[in-house]
């Protein structure tokens, strides 16, 4: 049998009974548990050893779980703590988090709410380290600023950048519009042997046939109406450096053919000019169509697809990695906060979830927009749902197949309980199915069971 190194949990509660409950399950879980009585006990530990999470009470004798929170930050500012509280003491564990508690858990424990809750944090933190560890691995030959990614799909990336960015190769950067191509071609570039040479850059589809052939190519003084003067292209711009043709699957079959002819034979006639110019540029594209599709269509030469897709580095969108989603929004709302001179700690638990479960149709950069709008209208510490736009309404509206009567007359927290009620009969009482269902946490539906005396 494989030997494993077990996460390293602390369990801080002044009741016995409650702390020997928590361990055992965790320890079926397979987790190595350590226990502290009260949070003096907790903060000395932390000094003594190294914990990837700490579950606490909040309300215990002597020092209290926000006291001992506090202390346990100043020794250790990257570790986790879940703190336990009594539902009447949500405001509490809300104020708590302001002070960097990862999350909070409801007396009395659900066991499978502490499982997932305990999962999905050693899950954060696992996908923090991976980041780091990448960064930091690299972080002597290989500067990615701004790209944010722990997940699976994003090291194996971050591993095929560092491989070809040294190299001359071509690159076809593939990826649905908001993903990120751009900071991965300037990572490229950054990252190359050309990176003391202008990084030239040109969106293809921002511009039509005739002025992106001008642009890219150069023209002759009294080549067209308005060629009032010679001018360089990007090409011309581009010798010795790097070139990032970004959306060229918009260009044209024309220009597709002197594309080409530049990255056959090294060379292209400016516009009105027969004197042929002999360039050595790195070429790096970006589409977010399909290619093979647009060449069955008829709409772009398979020829210089081959040639722009000697290396092909596709960025998964956003609905592909949720992983890294907490580790973009913190990103982006440290950004903000800082733009905007703002005071916000984080997100709220519900707040987190929605922007999990969310589709993301705008990727990456509809992520940023969010969060940025949200710091903006955020009216208190933490990012709340409210602060969302109204796309997200489509998280919270329950999608259930039951029928609720929705009679005029009825309130709208008798129509909620009914709701709640029959989910739960059409799960078979499965709480985590429900709260799926209904559009909520599943600490959100043990509020509502609590507040409604649904057993």
């Amino acid at each position: 049998m494989k030997n494993e190194i077990k996460p390293n949990i602390l369990v801080v509660d002044d009741d016995f009974a409650h702390r020997q409950m928590i361990e055992a399950v965790l320890d079926d879980e397979g987790y190595a548990i350590q226990q502290a009585d009260n949070g003096k006990s907790a903060v000395d530990a932390v000094g003594d050893r190294f914990f990837d999470l700490i579950i606490m009470d909040i309300r215990m004798g002597g020092m209290d779980g926000i006291e001992a929170l506090e202390k346990i930050k100043e020794i250790s500012p990257g570790i986790l703590v879940i703190l336990m509280t009594a539902y009447a003491s949500i405001e509490t564990a809300i104020d708590a988090l302001k002070l960097g508690a990862h999350d909070y858990l409801i007396k009395p424990i659900d066991i499978e709410e502490l499982k997932l809750l305990v999962k999905k944090a050693l899950r954060f933190r696992e996908l923090e380290m991976e980041n780091l560890n990448l960064k930091e691995r690299l972080d002597d030959r290989f500067d990615f600023a701004n790209i944010i990614g722990g997940s699976k799909e994003m090291i194996r990336l971050f591993d095929t950048i560092s491989m070809t960015a040294p190299s001359e190769a071509t690159i076809l950067i593939t990826g649905e519009s908001g993903t990120g191509k751009e900071l991965i071609a300037n990572a490229i570039h950054q990252n190359s042997m050309r990176k003391d040479r202008p990084f030239i850059k040109l969106n293809c589809a921002a511009l039509p046939e005739n002025l992106l052939e001008s642009e890219l190519f150069g023209y002759e003084k009294g080549a067209f109406t308005g060629a009032e003067k010679k001018r360089q292209g990007r090409f011309h711009l581009a010798h010795n450096a790097t070139i990032f043709l970004d959306e060229i699957g918009e260009m044209a079959q024309t220009t597709q053919a002197k594309i080409l002819r530049v990255l056959q034979e090294e060379e292209f006639e400016p516009l009105g000019s027969s004197t042929t110019v002999k360039v050595n540029t790195r070429v790096i594209a970006a589409t977010n169509k399909n290619l093979e599709e647009e060449i069955k269509n008829g709409n772009f030469r398979e020829d210089l697809y081959y040639r722009i897709n000697v290396v092909n580095l596709n960025v998964p969108p956003v609905r592909e990695r949720h992983d890294d989603i907490p580790l973009l929004a913190d990103f982006f709302l440290k950004k903000y906060t800082e733009k905007n001179r703002r005071h916000i700690k984080g997100f709220s638990p519900h707040a987190m979830d929605m922007l999990i479960r969310y589709s993301w149709p705008g990727n990456v950069r509809e992520l940023e927009n969010v969060v940025e709008r949200a710091v903006i209208l955020a009216r208190s510490e933490m990012i709340t749902p409210a602060e969302y736009p109204d796309t997200f309404k489509e998280i919270e509206v329950p999608d259930t197949k039951t029928n609720v009567d929705l009679s005029p007359g009825r309130s709208l927290k008798e129509v909620e309980k009914e709701m709640i009620i029959r989910t739960l009969e059409e799960t078979g009482g499965n709480r985590t199915h429900t709260a799926d269902i209904l559009g909520i946490s599943r600490r959100t539906l043990q509020h509502k069971l609590k507040e409604y005396g649904i057993n």
